[in-house]
């Protein structure tokens, strides 16, 4: 069943303001999603992508299909900045500059190629229109000459402020299904309800070594149209015992409150993995560190990974934290949230598990839910079991989500289950997979499906959509 028409997402119309070394304050907010970009200055033509190199080239509803294709990117969060943007193609690369010439590459994940990626908005040189600063070399922005763009150093002249400013306009590009429920490269969503609304939590994604910092959050009435909330948790300034690997967020309700586990360690020294949690009123955060250490430390339990925390609260208001790679533990919290009696952590791993435990309860039976394989592997896939307690004893029931070649689909993992919105038995499961087409295990983008059951309890194969 589609839930989602193309990146149909709304935004939160608040724009940081950055301030570069040597170049204006950027403070222009951009709709996310897909758009194309036409000159102030030479009205029909369009920012596009031939050969690989950036140019500014006329378009019209008669130029061919590869042509409008090639003037439509999608708008996303900045590769090395949340408070800028990157611009991506149709085919999964992204706009970059490379020896200031602007062109489109696969994103290698690297810092070096998010930086060279990322541009902050400025307002252009006529109103409505925006201009396009380097994240990196700040006195510089995106301009054309010649019909071809350069990244040139700025010039406080009418000339190249013109040559530098663009309209943001509906995208060439004709409608089609393709594309992820949020736009931009994200992972390992946790899909949970508040108040009434859907609430989406994932990892961003997009680094090497998956050495992201920062957790957004957004949220939505129908999975269809969704509200970017912005930044909700930061390692660097926010967390004192971890700069490194924002991985899998989760976040339950308790106490009036809101908890978000999560994953994180060091960019250098000791690098291991470990557990925190951090607490806010709003599910939309902000959210602060609740121990100021980490909840789950990386060698307090032997065997496995400290990742991918997730937490399941029954009927009767226990919650219990599961966690793992490689091993899979599950221990019940206390009331707090924020902790636990660690000898009465137990080990549940199922066979097939690697990473990524997911509980939830349907008609009385409990359905333990895991990641099998490598993320960065096509055939990462979800596999469950059922049991009849939070704890187990588990029975393996077998695969439910695996990659779909035929139609593109590769690495669908790591995902989160809730049921719908004024709905006693709709389903949907939230999940990455690779990007389409170009995507990777460090390139990974978020989409929804239904999720069905038989009449026994089994869970029906999900098929994965575009």
């Amino acid at each position: 069943m589609r839930l989602r028409p193309l990146l149909a997402l709304s935004v939160v119309a608040i724009a940081a303001s950055v301030v570069a070394v040597d170049g204006p304050a950027h403070a222009a907010a951009l709709p996310i999603g897909a758009r194309s970009l036409e000159s102030v200055n030479q009205a029909g033509r369009y920012v596009r992508h031939l050969d690989g190199l950036g140019r500014l080239d006329p378009v019209t509803s008669t130029s061919t299909n590869q042509t409008r294709l090639d003037a439509t990117f999608t708008v996303v969060n900045g590769l090395a900045s949340p408070t800028c943007y990157s611009f991506q193609t149709r085919t999964g690369t992204f706009l970059r500059h490379r020896d200031y010439r602007l062109r489109v590459d696969p994103n290698t994940g690297d810092a070096a190629f998010r930086a060279d990626a990322t541009f902050c908005a400025v307002d252009g040189s006529v109103s409505g229109s925006t201009a396009l600063a380097s994240y990196n070399y700040p006195a510089r922005r995106i301009r054309h000459r010649d019909f071809a763009l350069w990244l040139d150093t700025y010039q406080d002249t009418a000339e190249f402020r013109a040559d530098s400013s663009f309209r943001l306009v509906a995208p060439w590009a004709p409608v089609t299904t393709k594309g992820p429920v949020i736009p931009g490269l994200f992972a390992d969503p946790h899909l949970a309800v508040f108040n009434g609304r859907y609430y989406l939590y994932p990892t961003t994604d997009g680094y090497a070594s998956w050495a992201g910092t920062y957790y957004k959050a957004f949220s939505s009435t129908d999975l269809v149209n969704w509200t970017d909330h912005g930044v909700i948790l930061d390692h660097g300034p926010d967390v004192s015992w971890a700069d490194d690997s924002a991985w899998a967020p989760a976040v339950a309700s308790a106490n009036g409150r809101y908890y978000l586990y999560f994953s994180g360690g060091a960019a250098s020294g000791n690098t291991a993995k470990q557990l925190g949690v951090a607490v806010a009123d709003s599910p939309i955060g902000p959210f602060r560190d609740a121990l100021g250490r980490p909840l789950v430390r990386s060698g307090q339990f032997s065997g496995g990974q400290a990742i991918d925390p997730m937490v399941f609260t029954d009927d009767d208001g226990q919650s219990y934290l599961y966690w793992g790679q490689g091993v899979a533990r599950a221990v019940r919290l206390n009331a707090d949230m924020t902790s636990f009696d660690a000898t009465q952590a137990r080990v549940v791993t199922p066979t097939g598990y690697n990473e990524a435990p997911f509980v939830f309860k349907r008609n009385g039976l409990y359905y333990f839910m895991w990641s099998e394989n490598d993320t960065r592997s096509e055939d990462y896939r979800v596999a469950y079991a059922t049991g009849p307690s939070p704890l187990g004893p588990w029975t393996r029931r077998g695969v439910v989500l695996q990659k779909r070649l035929e139609a593109g689909i590769k690495g669908t993992g790591h995902h989160s289950v809730v049921r719908g919105l004024g709905s006693s038995d709709t389903w949907h499961i939230a999940y990455h997979r690779f990007a389409v087409p170009a995507g990777n295990g460090t390139n990974r983008e978020t989409t929804i499906d239904r999720m069905e059951f038989n009449a026994d309890g089994t869970i029906r194969p999900v098929v994965p959509t575009l």
